[in-house]
């Protein structure tokens, strides 16, 4: 049956009352203008002294590491100011001054909350108390710890295991994401969905295929020994700025680089580094050499062009094809069997761009691919990463120096999340070796992801949602299903720093626990405790907050798990987990996980290592590759995308410039000069004179999937160099048009780059 629904501002960002304004689009990135916003952040957050004590800690041997994305530190020796704007900006704002404190959630109700814009949420500063909003209640009251604990192990305690769902963000340390798995498996369940879920899945199903692991083979110093870099579906200059550094030093040792993107995103135009006073006064450094303008989804296709280019003029490295890999007759015949015009019609790009581009692939000796959520968030995902794939193994490109796979991950832990065990599936091997080390009933379902968790909550088959970190309302897909899924719940707790939109949107009961930031010091036990974690390179290394935390009622996350485990333990039974033992000293958790996880052998010891180690990668170290046929598979898939009807155009969500995931620090978007507004939808010229539309006209944007539609209101149309037929829209304002039941083959990722919509003026 046909259903059509409006879109409530509850559960995302109100209307906007004013229009945007424009400015010309920057054609360089960081400069000057990333030290102003830097400090005025820093000083506007933390005043003087926090903000130097911060920024000089961040990323160091002896510091903590960088709360936002996961691009690896430098191996050997660190800068005096080893972070980026958007990092920057993610310290301030943990180290904000201001406080929301019982006193801030006697004034607001939930309902008057859930009016005010993201950027004013994330303003009201830390966390002070454990708070509980009660059935019924308009307001969230304080609470005691063990109260807390309490109403959620009598909640948890009557439960089949398999109605309670366990999700985390990438933020979370290494040890408080083992300590979070262990308790969702003590409970006897394995519905642990994570962001990654929402990101970068499509990467690793794609990639544990192909090479036999879901992670990068390479390491950041292969930048600077490529030959070529290709960068494709990702905007360093906003998501990973500190990438912008790799590839200003790649450029001056030789390598060129080919960014790919419907978009000409302003970090792969010009380069100014912040640190580099010649640089800032200077031209920079022009990173990309050319740019193929992508159509949007049309990116499988244009890989398999330049496979045709390479396979066509037998360019390939067949010594490498012959000894390393498995199933490349196939992939070849595939290749050589689709023809121009499709590939050219798939893409968007034309025939002689391709060929131009693919020789360029061909003559290197060392290719490196990048990638983001530009590429992993589409139906045919996983077979556009395994066409990535399928082109670096034709050149040999995996396994050596100065080449290789780069998925670049998002949240700082993000992939050591993964490693800890945060996985709805997770491998026999792993779960056989936990509950060897701590004797609990080993749970035998697959668990939920997070698509399958908000289809579950829609269901009633889950009725506790249980949170660290992270904001999951705004994160997923279907806005309106999300909140409608997590009323559905009897009890939803999240662990958090900051207020978010996840804390207006809750259960019939919502529990706020409090806890550490990265930057603060963790005194558990009664001594200085560090974490560990994982960047987008396989790097572990410790990270040790120094700055008094924000209140004294705040507990480590670690510690916060014990206790939620205890209360559930004193109604269902003891277990043999010494619980307060791993809590209160985190070296012992780490002696767990050596045994657990192979790679952390002497965990401890390389952990107090200035740089840490590098987890083992079989592919990368010695060509080595786990995967069904104990060689790295050429992968074959035929050619998808997606075409839209007249009158309908294809949307893709993208971040602002001043944006971290979920987080918004304000309404502007420098890069893209756009102040002042998000509800904005960036369209091509062309495509707004043929509907008679001008620039900052109101429009409404309806999706439709499975018979089912959702209108989103009061959008203003923003004149921008896109592809015809394709606009982009800010997330999470656009995330309540992307269907819940819109996903990628195979890895169950929201299609966030793929939603096919109507435009209509109001």
């Amino acid at each position: 049956m046909f259903c059509s629904v409006r879109a409530r501002p509850e559960a995302t960002t109100p209307f906007e009352k004013d229009t945007p304004k424009r400015k010309p689009q920057s054609k360089t990135a960081a400069g000057l203008p990333a030290i102003i916003s830097t400090a005025k952040h820093g000083l506007s957050k933390m005043g003087l002294v926090a903000t130097l004590t911060n920024f000089y800690k961040v990323n160091k041997f002896h510091g903590f590491d960088c709360p936002g994305c996961a691009w690896p530190d430098p191996d050997g020796s660190r800068t005096i100011a080893e972070f980026c704007e958007n990092g920057a900006k993610a310290i301030a704002d943990e180290g904000t001054k201001k406080r929301a404190d019982p006193k801030f959630w006697s004034m607001w109700s939930v309902r008057e909350l859930s009016l005010k814009s993201d950027k004013w949420l994330n303003s009201q500063g830390r966390l002070t108390h454990p708070l509980v909003l009660k059935d019924g209640s308009e307001h969230y009251e304080p609470i005691s710890w063990d109260d807390a604990f309490e109403i959620i192990a009598s909640e948890m305690a009557p439960l089949s295991p398999d109605r309670a769902v366990f999700y985390t963000s990438g933020r979370t340390s290494n040890e408080a994401a083992y300590m979070w798995q262990l308790l969702a498996r003590r409970f006897g369940t394995n519905n642990l969905p994570d962001c990654s879920n929402m990101c970068h899945e499509s990467s690793g199903v794609a990639l544990n295929e192909s090479i036999g692991i879901g992670k990068g083979t390479v390491k950041l110093d292969d930048f600077e020994k490529s030959d070529l870099i290709i960068v494709v579906g990702q905007n360093p200059g906003t998501n990973h700025p500190r990438m912008l550094t790799a590839l200003r030093d790649a450029k001056r040792s030789g390598s060129s680089v080919v960014s790919i993107n419907p978009l000409i995103e302003t970090g792969m135009m010009r380069f100014k580094h912040p640190q580099n006073p010649l640089e800032v006064l200077g031209y920079g450094t022009e990173i990309s050499d050319e740019h193929v303008r992508v159509r949007v989804n049309g990116d499988q296709a244009l890989f398999r062009g330049f496979a045709k280019v390479i396979v066509e003029g037998s360019h390939e490295n067949q010594e490498f094809i012959n000894k390393f890999t498995d199933g490349y007759d196939d992939y070849e015949n595939h290749v050589r069997n689709t023809p121009w015009e499709q590939i050219c019609e798939l893409s968007g790009v034309d025939r002689d761009e391709i060929v131009r581009i693919g020789n360029l692939i061909a003559k290197s000796k060392a290719t490196i691919c990048c990638w983001a959520m530009g590429l992993t968030q589409h139906k045919n995902s996983v077979p556009t990463i395994q066409e990535i794939s399928n082109l670096l193994l034709l050149g040999g490109n995996v396994g050596k120096d100065g080449a290789g796979l780069c998925p670049v991950r998002g949240h700082s832990n993000v992939q050591g999340d993964r490693t800890m065990g945060i996985n709805h599936d997770p491998n026999s091997e792993f779960l056989d070796s936990l509950i060897r080390e701590f004797g609990i009933k080993k749970p035998l379902s697959k668990g939920c992801d997070s698509v399958d968790a908000v289809r579950s909550m829609l269901d009633q088959e889950v009725s506790v949602f249980l949170s660290m970190g992270g904001n999951f309302i705004s994160a997923m897909s279907d806005t309106n299903a999300t909140a409608k899924a997590i009323r559905n719940c009897s009890l939803t707790v999240q662990i958090s720093t900051k207020p978010n939109r996840s804390h207006l949107v809750t259960g019939k009961t919502g529990i706020i626990l409090p806890c550490l930031g990265r930057t603060e010091r963790d005194d558990s036990g009664g001594k200085e405790q560090f974490v560990t974690v994982e960047n987008s390179m396989g790097v572990v290394h410790r990270s040790i907050g120094t700055r008094p935390p924000a209140s004294n009622n705040l507990r480590s996350e670690t510690n916060i798990v014990s206790g939620i485990a205890m209360a559930i333990e004193k109604q269902i039974g003891l277990s043999r987990i010494k619980w307060e033992e791993l809590a209160s000293d985190y070296d012992a958790i780490r002696d767990s996980i050596e045994r657990v996880i192979p790679g952390f052998e002497s965990y401890n010891e390389r952990s107090r290592r200035d740089g840490g180690f590098y987890l083992p990668n079989p592919p990368r170290d010695s060509r080595t590759f786990p995967t069904n046929t104990g060689l790295a598979n050429f992968i074959p898939n035929d050619l998808a995308s997606i075409f839209v009807k007249e009158g309908e155009f294809l949307m893709m969500t993208i971040r602002s410039h001043d944006q971290y995931n979920t987080t918004v620090y304000t309404e502007n978007d420098r890069y893209r000069g756009i102040y002042g507004g998000r509800r904005v939808i960036l369209m091509n010229i062309t495509d707004m004179e043929e509907n008679s539309w001008n620039e900052f006209d109101e429009v409404s944007i309806t999706s439709q999937f499975d018979e089912k539609e959702v209108t989103s209101d009061r959008w203003r149309i923003i004149e921008y160099d896109i592809p015809r037929g394709c606009v982009a829209t800010y997330f999470p304002e656009a995330n309540i048009l992307v269907p819940l039941n819109s996903v990628a083959d195979k890895s169950n990722t929201p299609t966030s780059k793929s939603v096919v919509v109507r435009i209509n003026s109001t």
